[in-house]
């Protein structure tokens, strides 16, 4: 079995970039910056080390992600690695491993930055043309959110007033 899984949450280090392929397909580039905090057993310090991450969006992800986020902003990225490689123009052969986007949840709003307003509800998003097809609005309630100080977690988080009790009947139950 393989498997090729990046999660990140970390903070953008900078606005996104998008722009259009010559099909008509829209890309967006991200950097992603994550921390690692731990303190020296030598001298008791605390050490911090940033990574930096490049993300590439495409389609609809990419348009929401242009539209809704922007430096400072914490957000979490779900992908895959991908290696690319070219040929320089000083003829050596170049590589650039970066993670491609499949999934993303938004963080709270960064002070004075992007148009993302959680407690603001704003209109549907026009619909976007993708591939020559039009695809369904964006909703405001369609983009998920990620809360900063929540458990990290792959699962979407359900609270106790999102779990309808009702009686289970027996015959119900598939198996």
């Amino acid at each position: 079995m393989n498997l090729n899984k990046v999660l990140l949450i970390g903070r953008m280090a900078a606005d996104p970039e998008s722009r259009t392929t010559p099909s008509g397909q829209t890309v967006t580039t991200i950097r992603l910056a994550t921390n690692r905090v731990w303190n020296n057993r030598a001298t008791g310090e605390k050490q911090e080390q940033v990574e930096f991450h490049t993300i590439i969006a495409w389609g609809n992800l990419a348009e929401i992600v242009s539209k809704y986020l922007r430096k400072g902003q914490l957000a979490m990225f779900e992908g895959r690695l991908q290696t690319r490689s070219w040929q320089g123009q000083d003829g050596v052969k170049r590589y650039r491993t970066e993670i491609v986007a499949e999934n993303m949840q938004l963080g709270p709003k960064a002070m004075g930055s992007g148009n993302y307003q959680p407690n603001n509800p704003t209109p549907a998003a026009r619909p976007t043309n993708i591939n020559n097809k039009t695809a369904s609005p964006i909703k405001e309630e369609d983009i998920p959110v990620i809360n900063e100080d929540a458990p990290v977690t792959s699962d979407p988080i359900i609270t106790d007033s999102d779990i309808e009790e009702k009686e289970i009947d027996l015959k119900d139950i598939p198996f």
